[in-house]
């Protein structure tokens, strides 16, 4: 998808305030309002205007597109790189906007905008409990629910195993005197159950965007991602790894030691095993109600003929063990 530049759409620059964006969209409006301009692509500048509008108009949008804008112009390209929305907090529903969903991130960015206008108008709940009016002295004043915020965390896979408490940094809207948006960083203590699996979301009550007229805060999600681990691959609370052995182990069979979670254990290769053959562990992954297990992925490696006993000692097995592996082919027979 190509990237859109709103501040270029609405002809101010990417300091300007909100009241200069507000200006400048008035203005613009007036001139390629459908029923008023006489231009010839007033429609689809129209269009435009709005849709940058209902971004930089909201501080919190606004935080957010400068981020993936900010993404964009550092990969050069049409859609954000791989990991610009790493430690930044999102609204709505769902973390970030990767590559694949550029569109659905823009889109969320509208619905929600146009949430919370239908809910000013109203004056009733806009999806969220605890809004609408509340009575006070000069009246009745709106209120409205924070927007609940979500964001990725990661975190190893003995942070899993052992459970643990982390110091998380995120970014977040904050705004300046002028009242302009830039995004800020908070720190924020995190415990990590013991067991959480990939993909779970962790929920931090009330750490979500402020409620409006005395409106409780939303909360915050966490999705736990799992940082790549040099020895074992997550699947649910199931780990797998690749264990190396050797021909005569693969072949004979016999015991052979293994590193797990707890610790090193010992395990018997089956005599005859395969490349890729598989051992399960039960209980040896990440623990839980039940527990997961751990898979052990069979990897046969033969020692380098690179001396002259090792040599001698496949020209030995060469003659006391013929055998044509391309036999089934039809070839060498």
């Amino acid at each position: 998808m190509e990237f859109r530049d709103y501040y270029k759409i609405l002809e101010v620059p990417r300091d300007a305030s909100q009241d200069d964006i507000r200006k400048a969209y008035r203005k613009l409006a007036r001139k390629y309002h459908p029923d008023v301009s006489k231009e010839p692509d007033a429609e689809k500048r129209m269009r435009d205007l709005n849709e940058a509008n209902d971004v930089l108009r909201d501080a919190e949008k606004r935080a957010e597109y400068d981020a993936l804008a900010a993404g964009v112009s550092a990969g050069h390209g049409k859609a954000p790189p791989p990991g610009w929305d790493r430690d930044f907090e999102f609204s709505g529903a769902g973390g970030g906007a990767g590559d694949g969903d550029f569109n659905d991130f823009l889109n969320g960015m509208f619905k929600q905008a146009a949430r919370k206008r239908q809910g000013f108008a109203a004056g009733q709940g806009g999806g969220h409990p605890g809004q609408g009016f509340a009575g006070g002295q000069g009246g009745q004043t709106f209120k409205m629910r924070g927007e609940d915020h979500h964001a990725d965390i990661e975190i190893t896979l003995e942070d899993s195993f052992s459970g643990v408490t982390r110091e998380l940094s995120l970014r977040s809207v904050q705004l300046d005197e002028q009242g302009r948006p830039y995004m800020g960083t908070r720190t924020l203590s995190v415990k990590i159950p013991t067991g959480v699996k990939e993909g779970q979301m962790i929920r931090l009550a009330g750490q979500g965007m402020p409620g409006e007229g005395g409106g409780e805060s939303g909360d915050l999600f966490l999705t736990v991602r799992f940082a790549a681990h040099a020895l074992y691959k997550a699947d649910g609370r199931d780990l797998s790894m690749h264990l190396p052995i050797t021909p005569w182990e693969a072949a004979l069979g016999g015991p052979v030691n293994a590193p797990t979670m707890q610790g090193e254990v010992e395990v018997n290769i089956p005599a005859g095993t395969k490349q890729g053959g598989k051992l399960r562990l039960r209980g040896k992954g990440l623990p839980g109600d039940p527990a997961g297990d751990l898979y052990l992925i069979l990897d046969i490696v033969w020692p380098p003929a690179d001396n002259e006993a090792t040599r001698a000692a496949y020209q030995q097995l060469a003659s006391a063990a013929p055998f044509n592996p391309r036999r089934h082919l039809g070839v060498g027979l």
